[in-house]
């Protein structure tokens, strides 16, 4: 027990140190993030997380490491998504280049909160109450199919609720002021509309854990195993949206490919109602094909372009 105490304790206060050079030290002071530098931190992150990996290989053994790897691949994939809508709500707010990475950077300090909290409760009742695999295994069925048949629409940030009520019981001021999520205003304390766009990325954070961590409890219940690969794929998150930010129109199939691995996963878990046990390594196998084979179809068959579009761009 003590081992496992010492294993949380210390990843966490890892991460926390990670995070605070990354801010005080890298990120001091606020510029907008390059493509290039973007993909050093992205490689830096990855290295990092499969260092960890192998750690648990060299520790734990075999099954445990492809348990994890699987579950961060999955969790890294389906950010992906994620990234697209974070893109939006920047883009609506008119958030600037130069102060997406610091609400992305406290976005990640509530996401460490919220899914530590969920992915506890998730494995103690999935251990206690073990047919709760076969209800998340078919929500995520449900979701993928969802995911498939729903239409891309515009996201509108001011129709979240979260928005709506923030602006009822919040003094949220008239401007902004750089990066600060609070300002003086009026003889009073009032949020930025920066802070707005924080409770935004949270809200929709949150949503996006209700999908991903059912998927991941479909590779293992072990609440560290999930926690860390969760952790590790979130913290790659901030510099892979800016390394993909400009290439998301491109990768217009992954959108199938993400609704085809959650399907994957729901199935694997009604499917042990028979005694039926997919093999870690051909999960892995699955999911990092479906992911491959959704790009390069992206890549092969270009998305058409919207009707106008060659008109506009004539124009300018």
């Amino acid at each position: 027990m003590n081992t496992q105490v010492a294993l949380w304790v210390g990843f966490n206060v890892f991460v926390l140190a990670m995070l605070a050079i990354d801010l005080g030290l890298f990120h001091r002071k606020e510029h907008t993030v390059s493509p290039k530098e973007a993909g050093i931190w992205t490689v830096v992150w990855v290295t990092i997380s499969m260092l960890f990996c192998a750690g648990i290989w060299r520790f734990s053994g075999p099954e445990p490491a492809l348990q994890w790897l699987t579950a961060y691949v999955v969790e890294y994939s389906l950010s992906v998504d994620n990234l697209f809508v974070f893109l939006m709500v920047f883009s609506y707010f008119r958030v600037a280049p130069e102060h997406q990475h610091r609400v992305l950077f406290w976005g990640i300090i509530g996401a460490f909160i919220m899914r530590a909290v969920l992915i506890i409760a998730g494995t103690a009742l999935v251990k206690e109450f073990h047919w709760l695999i076969y209800l998340f295994g078919a929500f995520l069925v449900f979701t993928a199919v969802k995911m498939l048949v729903s239409k891309d629409e515009d996201v509108d940030p001011e129709q979240k609720a979260v928005v709506k009520i923030a602006r009822r019981v919040l003094p949220v001021s008239r401007l902004g002021d750089g990066s600060r999520f609070f300002i003086h205003e009026d003889g009073r304390m009032k949020v930025t509309p920066l802070f707005l766009v924080l409770l935004v990325v949270e809200a929709t954070d949150l949503l996006f854990a209700l999908d991903s961590i059912p998927a991941v409890l479909g590779i293992s219940q072990d609440a560290f195993i999930i926690y860390t690969s969760n952790v590790c794929a979130i913290l790659g998150l901030r510099s892979l949206f800016f390394v993909v930010a400009s290439l998301m129109e491109k990768f217009h199939f992954l959108k199938v490919g993400l609704a085809a691995i959650l399907g994957f996963v729901g199935v694997k878990m009604l499917i042990t109602y028979f005694d039926i046990h997919v093999p870690i390594v051909l999960s892995l196998g699955v999911i990092a094909g479906i992911l491959v084979a959704s790009i390069v179809a992206s890549l092969i068959w270009p998305k058409a372009p919207e009707p106008g579009h060659d008109r506009e761009s004539a124009k300018t």
